[in-house]
């Protein structure tokens, strides 16, 4: 069977229901209970491994903050804009990882005149990426940290098809080497600090998709070869790396592949993020559960039928393919589902479900997105609960005027 995420305890509806009386959906929550619990997984399944922090996956300030001083197991943050980057280091982050290749010139000049000794990092993954780093930051008198990513992607068909992430064009020990020495031989203003691997087919792809044994077993299979495949290439590539430079960071995997790459000696960190919130695409793992922790609620304002329940808006949908796991789900109460001929909509939902009986005009129902922080893109603040009462409410990178996707 798939391992689930946890299922709210008898009465979790009504106990949000009583700390939201007096406030006016729409809006999102997170519940500081589950999430805490989830982060105490996130930190057993990496097996003493220091875990950074995926920034997209809260873009909230304050909890990024509260959550890399709840343990020293978590250190650092990975973020995936450059201009979100020179923000969170303006405001005291320190360890940075940009996870992600950038263009942005006025933000490589803004970061060459930094005047912390570790700035961010930046992800690099061909020679035109040094050179773009290199026009935008001269005069810099300190050298820039840069990261390759290596693909770790699954090949099928002798090399014809690909399974996982479409990112770096670097994928054997030789291309990385090549690399590696054009920084350290070639680049006096570029320093190599770290290599990243994202297995994303193992890290975001669950094995139990409900209701599908087949597709099922053939995501399990695929994950174990990829596995195998990964944990010798990375050791390979690593080693081979040391050689050239002395590496600061090894970072590899992500929530749903923690229990896996942690094994690894040759990594020396791993990310997690969503792992934190929860969201619905991490139901489908067999290897963990956890608990739901962030939601959006959005009020009932019709009733068009005695088996249908209206809410305004909640047609919140989360990025990649265009297909129904990519939908929020209605979480609270239980017995709700959404009308497969409407789905989420852009100004009202409908829903059907063995619950709308029970739902009254101006009733909240709880809604999980797809993935994690998407949401924070359509709420300015986040409500905090803790033991069924709100504790804090604190900004999202919206209600603090950032926009950086």
């Amino acid at each position: 069977m798939s391992a689930r995420a946890v299922i709210p305890a008898t009465g979790a509806w009504e106990r949000y229901e009583r700390a939201f009386e007096s406030i006016a959906a729409p809006f999102a929550l997170v519940d500081l209970d589950p999430m805490w619990a989830n982060g105490a997984d996130l930190l057993s399944r990496a097996r003493g491994k220091p875990i950074r922090i995926a920034s997209k996956s809260v873009r909230c300030r304050a909890l990024l903050r509260a959550m890399l001083e709840r343990d020293p197991g978590f250190r650092g943050l990975m973020t995936f804009t450059l201009p979100e980057s020179l923000w969170l280091a303006e405001e005291g982050f320190d360890d940075l990882l940009l996870a992600y290749p950038t263009a942005d010139r006025d933000a490589l000049t803004k970061l060459a005149r930094l005047e912390s000794e570790r700035p961010p990092i930046l992800m690099v993954d061909s020679a035109a990426h040094l050179d773009l780093i290199e026009a935008a930051s001269r005069g810099r008198d300190r050298p820039l940290r840069v990261c390759i990513e290596i693909d770790v992607g699954f090949w099928l068909a002798r090399g014809r098809v690909k399974i996982g992430p479409k990112r770096s064009p670097i994928r054997t020990a030789a291309a990385a080497v090549a690399l590696a020495r054009e920084i350290a031989s070639r680049r006096s203003s570029l320093e190599l600090a770290g290599l990243m691997f994202y297995e994303g087919h193992i890290a975001g792809l669950g094995d139990r998709p409900a209701g599908k044994p087949l597709r099922a077993a053939a995501i399990a299979a695929m994950q174990r070869a990829s596995a195998r495949e990964i944990r010798e290439r990375r050791a390979e590539i690593v080693a081979t790396i040391r050689d050239v430079a002395a590496l600061e960071l090894v970072n590899g995997g992500g929530t749903g592949s923690l229990h896996i790459t942690s094994r690894e000696p040759a990594v020396s960190e791993v990310t997690a993020g969503s792992g934190f919130f929860a969201p619905a695409l991490f139901d489908d793992y067999s290897a963990f559960s956890l608990r739901p922790a962030a939601m959006f609620a959005a009020p009932v304002v019709r009733r068009p039928s005695r088996d249908v329940a209206t809410v305004l808006g909640a047609g919140y949908l989360a990025s990649g393919p265009a297909q129904d796991d990519r939908l929020p789900e209605p979480h609270l109460p239980s017995g709700l589902r959404l009308d497969p001929f409407e789905g989420a909509g852009e100004v009202q939902t409908p829903l059907r479900g063995a619950a709308v009986d029970r739902l009254r005009l101006g009733d909240r129902v709880y809604f999980r997105h797809a993935k994690a922080g998407e949401l924070c893109e359509r709420f300015d603040r986040l409500y905090l609960v803790q033991g069924g009462e709100i504790v804090d409410e604190v900004p999202t990178y919206r209600g603090e005027g950032r926009c950086f996707l």
